[in-house]
């Protein structure tokens, strides 16, 4: 669903042969496969999933692929320890394509993630943090309202919030980053028809608190329910969203 950010921020920074790109929370790889194609040097970090994790390694270093991009890729769980013996090892290109906005305390994980990662980059490096978009410029903010209000009957959940307009800007500068220029991209959420809907909006996560919160099935049924009004007369789910990205620089 991300495809057309990827293709912008790609495009606006000129991600091609000579680049040397860090992914921070990658997921299963797919921004980095559009990279790659673009003939970037890659580290792909993802810690949070080893499912998706394995998915970027079988997209990314299949038996299919040549011995160049195996050679050309890299894919771990945790940021590498290995800092830049100078300009020509260190990164070129830092991204974190996981949309924050959308859960309690992901400004702060953020922070502390790019603070970790800007000693591996050249100094004046972009680095490009993405968020959700004013919540009646995204559909999916209504359905994600649902989650929210399950989440809350446990206290002890992970705490879903609405985007603030100041999100990415405020993680980049508790970074030590120096904001340089943003940018927004429709995103649209299409589906085959509900069913599909509900299992990719339920593979984001962000339902997970819901679940823990109340049980899958009625999550399942008020997430459904939730979507209707996005249902087309075809069966298809189309939901219009906006994200936003910034680029900050490193010091």
């Amino acid at each position: 669903m991300l495809v057309p950010l990827y293709e912008a921020v790609h495009e606006r920074l000129d991600v091609g042969p000579g680049t040397r790109l860090l992914s921070l929370g990658c997921g299963s790889g797919l921004a980095l496969v559009m990279a790659a194609s673009r003939g970037a040097v890659l580290t792909g970090v993802e810690s949070s999933s080893p499912a998706r994790l394995a998915l970027a390694r079988e997209r990314l270093l299949g038996e299919n692929r040549e011995a160049r991009a195996r050679a050309d890729v890299r894919l771990t769980d945790r940021l590498p320890t290995d800092r830049p013996s100078g300009p020509a090892s260190a990164y070129t290109v830092v991204t974190a394509f996981e949309p924050i906005g959308q859960v309690a305390g992901e400004t702060e994980e953020l922070t502390e993630v790019l603070a970790a990662a800007t000693p591996l980059a050249r100094r004046g490096a972009p680095v490009v943090l993405v968020g959700w978009g004013p919540p009646e410029r995204c559909a999916t903010t209504a359905v994600l309202r649902v989650a929210a209000k399950l989440a809350d009957q446990d206290r002890g959940t992970v705490r879903l919030r609405p985007a603030l307009r100041d999100d990415l800007e405020d993680a980049a500068r508790r970074a030590g980053l120096r904001p340089d220029g943003s940018g927004r991209v429709a995103c649209p959420f299409g589906y085959a028809d509900l069913d599909s809907a509900l299992k990719g909006l339920l593979s984001t996560g962000l339902f997970d608190a819901a679940v823990a919160a109340t049980d899958q099935a009625q999550v399942d049924k008020e997430v459904t329910e939730a979507l209707h009004p996005y249902r087309r007369s075809d069966g298809t789910v189309w939901m219009p969203n906006v994200f936003r990205y910034l680029i900050a620089r490193t010091p």
